[in-house]
């Protein structure tokens, strides 16, 4: 069975995942994309993007260890779109245009029913209304055996933790405030649930943490 993974999920060094006041222009909320700069000059960004050039660093392989092995992810509504409440006539198609950088099955969780959406590149989206574990068993079942990704956002990463359905979490800290946003890790006792920093790798952009949950 695959491993449950968070990879490359950027937060400030006050614990913040997003900022406040997210929206369809300013979709990580007030400050937010600055969470992800280290990760815009690496070459994989470029090559996602249909680009060329980019860093080959430290920071280009812990995005690339990202992908590897990964047969689903799961997303919260948040991260698919700026959509609330029911779906309308349901134009709205995702962040990445007609080919989104996923190429495997990904389950949106939603409150509201909808179709799935087939997009090019292998990539559908299924919206699942049962909650996490409902999502994660589906998941398990497209991914044949691999990983699963949970994507974030913040919420839907906290419940996994509650749950300690999370096995690894790859965080990256990056020197900025935000002030205000979605706190990542508040009241959550991450000992208490078994999990325990493996790995801490910092470079000229970021530091690199890494979490995994105890056998037992």
């Amino acid at each position: 069975m695959g491993k449950v993974r968070v990879c490359c999920f950027a937060v400030s060094v006050d614990g913040f995942g997003a900022g406040v006041n997210q929206s369809a222009e300013n979709p990580m909320g007030e400050r937010g994309m600055g969470l992800h700069q280290w990760v815009f000059a690496t070459r994989f960004f470029s090559e996602m993007h249909g680009g060329e050039g980019g860093e080959e660093s430290v920071d280009n392989d812990f995005a690339v260890r990202g992908f590897e092995n990964v047969g689903a992810w799961i997303l919260g509504r948040n991260m698919f779109g700026p959509v609330r409440g029911p779906w309308g006539d349901a134009n709205w198609r995702g962040w990445w245009g007609e080919n989104p950088p996923y190429h495997v099955p990904v389950f949106v969780l939603t409150h509201y029913a909808r179709p799935p959406l087939e997009m090019d590149g292998g990539t559908t989206f299924h919206f699942v209304t049962g909650g996490i574990e409902e999502a994660l068993e589906r998941a398990r079942e497209a991914a044949g055996g691999k990983d699963i990704r949970i994507g974030g956002g913040v919420q839907t990463i906290r419940q996994y933790l509650q749950m300690r359905l999370i096995d690894e979490m790859h965080l990256v800290e990056v020197p900025a405030l935000l002030g205000r946003g979605e706190a990542l890790l508040e009241g959550l006792d991450l000992p208490a649930l078994g999990y325990r920093v493996t790995s801490h790798t910092a470079t000229e952009q970021v530091t690199h943490v890494e979490i995994a949950k105890s056998a037992s």
